[in-house]
């Protein structure tokens, strides 16, 4: 299924893109798609019958606002430096263990919201991933089969960064990846059963029409099941959480000098097979 919330910011319904493509309204059977439903088979279950007995009234699309697909998201864990080539471009050896930092949930915004350069920004950059959805509580799991069990669902993710906060301000990462709407999330939650093999999923992001990143979830060094089972040995995923999964080579921060850093005006635009596609302008904070 493809699970999605439309609406103005903070007043979003919970919503199904069915098969072909036609928007249907999910408010009469369930409050909204967050970590309680996704943990709920019951009421899954109910909304595939719905679905697939037409009983889902239609929703006129045009000119309504795609929100983020999960509601109340408890916390935003990131995997950094993730793809052989995004490492080989950055000039980083890849990692022995996976690399893990924090955004908070309050910079999800929807997949076509307004981002904000930051005040005072001179290199934010942009950041296609796999998003994962956890589905089910995930506390020091032995495999990475327990791990993809874990999972509900996938998501389109940008994850933008200020390279500078980020890595020439001192301390941690999080300065430069938790500054406000840098973590777009959508358009659609798409159930673990419907994408299938998380590790055959191609990725790809433009700027102002130019295409900067052309990758695929193959070339990730710790995949999607070890990714959560490796989290899960050091924090408790509870439904509704979300993983960032790391990006392909591409940023501006692996180009070369003057590396093309984002700015207002700019239009970002990314997608993942299967998944969708998200649109974003850029303005100043």
């Amino acid at each position: 299924m493809k699970l999605l919330r439309v609406g103005t910011a903070g007043q979003e319904r919970p919503a199904l893109l069915d098969d072909e493509g036609v928007l249907r309204d999910l408010s009469g059977l369930v409050a909204d798609i967050d970590g309680a439903l996704l943990a709920d088979e019951a009421a899954l279950g109910r909304i595939r019958a719905a679905a697939d007995g037409g009983e889902l009234l239609a929703l006129d699309g045009e000119g309504l606002r795609v929100g983020p697909p999960v509601a109340r998201i408890g916390k935003v864990v990131c995997i950094g430096l993730n793809y052989h080539d995004h490492a080989r471009e950055t000039g980083a050896e890849p990692p022995a263990e996976p690399v893990v930092f924090f955004k908070a949930a309050d910079t999800v915004v929807g997949p076509n919201d307004t981002v904000l350069v930051p005040r005072g920004s001179v290199k934010t950059d942009w950041e296609v991933e796999l998003a994962v959805v956890i589905g089910r509580t995930a506390r020091y799991l032995e495999s990475a089969e327990d791990g993809l069990a874990h999972v509900a669902g996938y998501a389109v993710a940008h994850d933008v960064s200020e390279r500078e906060f980020q890595i020439e301000r001192g301390g941690t990462w999080d300065k430069g990846k938790n500054c406000e709407t840098f973590n777009p999330l959508g358009p659609w939650l798409v159930t673990a059963d419907e994408v299938g093999d998380p590790q055959d999923l191609s990725l790809r992001l433009w700027v102002n029409g130019e295409l900067k990143q052309d990758g695929t979830t193959a070339e990730q060094i710790f995949p999607v099941g070890e990714v959560v089972r490796y989290v899960s040995r050091f924090m408790t995923l509870y439904p509704g959480d979300v993983i960032n999964t790391g990006t392909p080579a591409g940023v501006a921060l692996g180009q070369p000098e003057p590396k093309p850093f984002l700015r207002a005006g700019d239009v970002v635009e990314l997608e993942i097979s299967g998944l969708g596609r998200q649109r974003q302008e850029l303005e100043d904070a």
